[in-house]
């Protein structure tokens, strides 16, 4: 299998909740909290890309709404069968 096609099988889904209303203050998503730049390139970040912005989104959620954040499971070791 060739790098680039191993590459788009370990692709994350896009973080988009469905709720795409830009805040016209800070220009951030209401729904996922990316900024347009960030919209427009997921597609083309890589997995590890993918990880630091979604940490990133986290981050920017949990201080617009006062609610915190829950630790990453993804620092977990798990078993690989």
């Amino acid at each position: 299998m060739a790098s680039s096609d191993k590459s788009i099988l370990t692709k994350l889904p896009s973080p988009c909740v469905s709720i795409c209303q830009m805040d016209p203050q800070d220009g951030v998503c209401l729904g996922c909290y990316r900024t347009r730049a960030e919209i427009a390139a997921w597609r083309s970040m890589d997995q590890d890309d993918q990880l630091v912005l979604l940490d990133i989104l986290r981050d920017r959620r949990a201080k617009a709404t006062g609610v915190a954040r829950r630790p990453s499971r993804r620092k977990v070791k798990r078993l690989s069968v």
